[in-house]
């Protein structure tokens, strides 16, 4: 794997003539997670605000006693999705773009877009790289909240682009102000995720409505909604309709989160028809996904009840260990998301050390001079092992 020196070169060779951006996210983290321990690397990235700790080893994800590192819905993928993907397995033989355009066609209609407005990838990150590839080819800026979610960026950076990250406000929102002044000549995009990661914090619709509105009249504005649906406000706070209005706005969403299709690799964007077909010029936006895949997204879609019921599942985790904490005096951010994060009173090595010696999986993150603990909505009895683990380190 190439060095983070020489990382833009392989971009640009190995991707750009591939035609498309293939890794799975949590593939490419137990890969940085390997290249860390090899070299003894106490974070997995080189960030001057924002970095992830390293694990101590990475076993077996499928052995874990609690697997609460990726945000992954335990409950999914709907029974008629699998059921859907099962059916389509057997035609595994022929291409499926046909499903594809019926698919692309169905998120058109909810979204309130025209279908040149839509394109598909295998998994919302997927289209995040393919996204910062076109837009910082040349470099330039790229302006976010501080902390965020770092795969936009780093595809970016590796590009020749230099972050600019915006400290969020007190009450964990975005600071839209300071973001908006941090713009200059050089930046190419504003990114946002709504709720944020790792934060699990949301920023208020109405002002980041007025935000994107003005801002995409100097710079694309990427709203990232992976976690919107999770959201008191759920769909209710999407800034969609800013596409349908004309504005230079992407937003993104997953089928990985409350649709629990992680493994099955399917998410979309909107924008702009000509942002779009720039994008489309380096890839075939629906190429690295698979026909079950396809149907399962499709059915799924249609599976409120499904949908529904995780909810309220994930509220309940997410109650749980708010309680656990509470009863710790530990202060954590307000999640609206299926994860939770909190200060921890040691290094977070030394915590992911002792976490993962209980066979439970989490992750550990240093920012604003502290050390933090994000942990994944699971199962009831994942939940109680990961409090179980907790009572053991903190006291």
């Amino acid at each position: 794997m190439p060095t983070i020196h020489n990382r833009r070169e392989w971009l640009r060779r190995g991707l750009l003539s591939a035609g498309a951006l293939s890794f799975a996210p949590q593939l490419m983290w137990s890969e940085t997670v390997t290249r860390s321990s090899e070299a003894k690397c106490k974070f997995l990235y080189n960030n001057k605000s924002f970095n992830e700790y390293t694990p101590p080893r990475l076993p077996d994800p499928d052995k874990l006693k609690a697997r609460l590192m990726w945000n992954e819905n335990p409950y999914g993928p709907s029974p008629k999705a699998a059921e859907a993907f099962s059916k389509a397995a057997i035609r595994g033989n022929h291409y499926s773009w046909n499903s594809l355009n019926a698919l692309i066609e169905k998120i058109a209609d909810r979204e309130k877009v025209p279908p040149e407005n839509v394109m598909m990838g295998p998994g919302s990150s997927d289209l995040l790289e393919k996204t910062a590839l076109v837009c910082f080819g040349q470099g330039g800026h790229i302006v976010t909240g501080d902390p965020c979610y770092m795969s936009l960026v780093h595809v970016a950076e590796a590009m020749g682009g230099k972050w600019k990250a915006v400290k969020l406000t007190e009450d964990n929102q975005h600071d839209l102000d300071a973001m908006e002044a941090a713009i200059d000549d050089e930046t190419r995009m504003v990114y946002i995720t709504n709720p944020n990661n790792p934060t699990a914090t949301t920023t208020n619709a109405k002002k980041l409505m007025d935000f994107c509105r003005r801002v995409s009249e100097k710079v694309p504005v990427f709203i990232d909604e992976a976690y919107l649906e999770l959201s008191a406000n759920g769909m209710k706070d999407s800034m969609a309709s800013l596409v349908a209005e004309g504005k230079n706005v992407f937003v993104s969403r997953t089928f990985s989160k409350i649709h629990g299709m992680a493994g099955l690799r399917i998410g979309y964007m909107l924008g702009r028809e000509d942002m779009l077909k720039d994008i489309n010029k380096i890839t075939r936006g629906g190429m690295g996904i698979t026909g079950p895949s396809v149907l399962a997204a499709s059915a799924s879609m249609d599976d409120d009840g499904f949908l529904s019921e995780c909810r309220e599942k994930i509220s309940t985790a997410r109650q749980f260990t708010c309680k656990v904490l509470d009863e710790k005096n530990i202060v954590y951010l307000p999640s609206q998301t299926n994860f939770v994060i909190f200060p921890i009173p040691m290094a977070g090595d030394v915590f992911l050390e002792k976490v993962y010696e209980d066979m439970v999986g989490v992750r550990a993150f240093k920012f604003w001079q502290k050390d933090w603990c994000r942990v994944s909505m699971g199962t009831p009895e994942e939940m109680e092992f990961f409090a179980e683990t907790l009572h053991k380190i903190i006291r």
